[in-house]
Formats: structure tokens, sequence, C-alpha cells
């Protein structure tokens, strides 16, 4: 009489079944993985990105400065051009010189074109020649404020020509004559 062993083809047992191991216990370390199975080796994932992201010491749970974070945000959120554009009507005397920057003072962007108001009518046809340099430290500078232009305005003068009153014609005449 041969004693039957668990696992072999001759005795009534389950080949999954492991000796001592009760039914429902082998059959819980199949299902998970654990053990391997007759039908073949299926395992289940895990989902990666969710679990990576709350274990510590993985890639990007180093702390970060302020400077990064708030970098990341601005880019995020599409800040990047706004912010460009304020700092180089802050920083306008960096980008002109001091000696200009006191006659000169950027007054508007929009569409890429840059408008500068200047103190006087001669300083604004001198800027008007130094255009492609000026435009040259905006674009090195200031990449991200999307100016593709200069203009150079003289003094605030007086029109006839327009505003809420202006009719068309030649304007006002010495009519006493």
């Amino acid at each position: 009489m041969s004693a039957d062993l668990p696992g072999d083809p001759g005795s009534g047992e389950n080949p999954d079944d492991h000796g001592d191991i009760p039914e429902t216990l082998a059959t819980y370390l199949r299902l998970r993985g654990l053990k391997p199975s007759a039908r073949g080796r299926r395992r289940r994932r895990r989902g990666t990105a969710t679990a990576d992201e709350n274990q510590p010491f993985t890639l990007g749970r180093d702390p970060k400065g302020v400077g990064d974070v708030l970098d990341a945000l601005s880019h995020e959120s599409g800040w990047d051009s706004n912010l460009a554009r304020a700092d180089l009507v802050r920083q306008w005397e960096l980008v002109a010189g001091e000696e200009t920057a006191g006659h000169t003072r950027p007054v508007g962007l929009s569409d890429g074109k840059l408008t500068v108001a200047c103190d006087s009518t001669a300083w604004a046809k001198q800027l008007q020649l130094m255009r492609a340099h000026i435009l040259t430290q905006i674009l090195q500078q200031y990449p991200d404020a999307g100016v593709d232009s200069i203009r150079f305005i003289g003094p605030d003068v007086p029109s006839w020509k327009w505003g809420p009153r202006a009719v068309p014609g030649r304007g006002p005449r010495d009519t006493y004559g």
C-alpha cells in the first residue's frame, strides 16, 4: 500500500492544495498572485501613479524653492508674457539706459507694438534711429514680452483732428481777417 502524497496524480487531492494549507487560504493566495495557478500567470497591477506620489523618497518629492514653485505656477497659468511685460515697463531704465530713461517712458504695449513717449520730438527722432538696438535689448532681456516693434512719439500736443467734438474739414483757421 503506497502513501498518497499531496499533489500526486493518483491522489484525490487538488494539485493547488498544499498539504496543511486550508483550501480557502490556498484560493486566496492563488487569487492574489502569490501562488501559481493552473490557468496561467495573471497578475493584477497596482496603480503606480497614485501610489508613487505618496511614497517617501521617490522622484519629485524633494523640497523646492519658493522661486521655482512660483515660476512653475506662472508658467502653468500662462502669466509669463504678462509678467515679462510688467518687468519691461518697471525696468525700462536698464533697457534704454539711464539718460534715455530720464527723457522717455513706455506708455503702451498692444499687438506687439511698444509705444514710448518722449520729452521732445528731438528725443523721439533720435530714438527712432536707435530703434534696432533698443529692440534687440528688449528681445534679449524679455523674450516672453512679445514686443515686435517700437513706436516713439513726441510730447502731447493738442490735436484738432481727433476727439469727441472733431468735425471733418481743415480745422480752426483765422476767420477774422
